[in-house]
């Protein structure tokens, strides 16, 4: 039996689509809404599922509180924004036919990101297509504690399922800035990042040579060009603005 753990929040624009993939592998189904105020609990009622809400502080403690909930010790945990195709779909199936029996093995997510409804090469930090563990045994694997950039992990081997994921993210120009912005604000808060403007260009400078120009995001034309000032944006800005706060504590 597996339960899928979704977690949610003015989901609207892609839930049908994400819950529609979710459904032929779901015995269960657990989400975690942290506040939505579009449509999302009225397209999760459509489906006939209830969620539980749960105030937001980091998508780990999100994902772990969604698996804390689950009746089976075997999770799915999704976000609203990635979606199976037929091939994951099926090969899932075939897992939970098999009898999910090992739970020293974990599977990952094919996942190929996607920004303002275009395939990507990378989206800072992070290449496409990427590998993150979310189909395991809740005793041998827990989303880790870091504020950004959160995993899954555990000791487990590790295999990847078939198919392709999309993971749809990014779906303006106002979501890229605005995240920009949460993200670089969340490493500064939880994170030692030395206050020192000259360190946030250097490293600037790197991420345009390694996120846009030798990752060739500069061939996916606009939009790469978007994921490339949104690398540089991310290098420089939480250098910059710890450096903000620690002149201003000294004040």
């Amino acid at each position: 039996m597996l339960s899928v753990c979704l977690l949610t929040c003015n989901s609207e624009r892609l839930l049908k689509d994400v819950v529609k993939s979710l459904i032929p592998v779901a015995d269960e189904f657990i989400v975690i809404d942290s506040g939505s105020t579009d449509r999302t609990l009225e397209i999760l009622a459509e489906f006939g599922i209830t969620c539980h809400y749960h105030a937001y502080t980091t998508h780990a403690q999100q994902m772990n509180y969604a698996v804390s909930l689950a009746k089976n010790d075997w999770v799915l945990c999704m976000d609203s924004d990635e979606i199976l195709n037929d091939d994951t779909i099926a090969d899932i199936r075939r897992i939970k036919e098999e009898g999910l029996s090992n739970e020293g093995v974990a599977w990952c997510l094919p996942r190929y990101w996607y920004v303002l409804g275009k395939p990507v090469r990378t989206i800072y930090p992070v290449s496409s297509p990427d590998f993150p563990i979310r189909l395991y045994n809740r005793n041998r694997v827990k989303f880790n504690d870091s504020p950004v950039d959160d995993a899954a992990e555990g000791e487990v081997q590790r295999q990847v399922l078939a198919g392709r994921v999309r993971h749809d993210t990014f779906y303006s120009l106002h979501e890229v800035f605005n995240k920009l912005n949460v993200y670089t604000s969340r490493v500064v808060k939880y994170k030692k990042i030395r206050p020192s403007l000259s360190r946030g260009a250097i490293s600037a400078f790197g991420a345009m040579f390694k996120w846009y120009l030798l990752n060739g995001s500069w061939k996916d034309g606009k939009v790469g060009f978007v994921t490339g000032v949104y690398a540089v944006s991310y290098s420089f800005l939480k250098y910059f603005k710890a450096w903000f706060y620690a002149a201003k504590n000294k004040q």
